[in-house]
């Protein structure tokens, strides 16, 4: 099952899509889940979606079939890169990962995924490399992994949350954009343009290790595109403690 986002700017929250090849899916611990709507129907309507989320399972079934998720996959990266103007993120949940890699979706980007998958990720991005003539991913032993940050980030990493050292992130400086900040930016047509000579037209791409790292991951994602403050009211209600992970390659547009 995949869960699509589109962001609601005014409010500040998320408008969440479910989608399956059927009308509900159970996880491994029993959860049903009920699809909202099919892979075939949300393929067709890609572009209106902000957030692609990819939760882990049988990578090797799906691999092995060619089936889905892994078109939709690629295809909500070639819309990224067909309209840059709009900031969009594909997030990969555990071994989920793998299936990016697949894909080639991660050549020449930063990753992680199950710690217990870390040979298996490496052997899958090795081959897609050799089959794409493309560059591997590189797989980093981190709770999560965001590339293509698209907003300044502070220097201090007391007062920045998404830097875990100075070296991870690209042109520090002491402002920091909200995520949606380009869209009422005078320089707009500049960020366009800087954000279509991104990997990937600047989609931003997130991967994380296991369940727990996905709640970290998640915790992230919020936090940038709501507010850190929303982000950390979630952990509490959650009682959960937010980890970071680490920023590769952060750019602002």
């Amino acid at each position: 099952m995949l869960r699509l986002i589109s962001t609601l700017i005014d409010t500040g929250a998320f408008d969440c899509t479910y989608a399956s090849n059927t009308p509900t899916v159970e996880s491994e611990q029993g959860v049903i889940f009920k699809s909202d709507a099919s892979y075939e129907e949300i393929h067709k309507h890609l572009k209106d979606f902000d957030i692609l989320i990819v939760p882990g399972g049988d990578f090797e079934t799906v691999i092995k079939t060619k089936a889905q998720p892994l078109q939709i996959i690629k295809a909500f990266s070639d819309v990224q890169q067909k309209y840059p103007d709009k900031e969009r993120t594909l997030m990969a949940i555990g071994t989920a990962s793998l299936l990016l890699a697949h894909v080639g979706t991660l050549s020449g980007l930063s990753a992680t995924t199950h710690p217990d998958y870390y040979t298996k990720f490496e052997n899958i991005s090795s081959s897609a490399s050799q089959r794409d003539l493309s560059e591997r991913a590189n797989l980093l032993e981190e709770r999560y992994v965001v590339n293509n940050l698209r907003f300044d980030l502070g220097e201090d990493p007391d007062e920045n949350p998404y830097i875990r050292k100075k070296s991870d992130a690209r042109r520090p400086s002491n402002a920091r954009k909200g995520s949606n900040a380009w869209k009422e930016s005078n320089t707009r047509r500049e960020s366009n343009a800087r954000r279509a000579a991104m990997l990937l037209g600047g989609l931003r791409v997130i991967t994380s290790g296991g369940t727990g790292c996905g709640m970290d991951a998640a915790l992230y994602l919020v936090s940038i595109m709501v507010s850190v403050d929303a982000a950390n009211e979630a952990a509490r209600l959650l009682q959960h403690t937010w980890t970071k992970g680490v920023v590769v390659d952060g750019i602002d547009v």
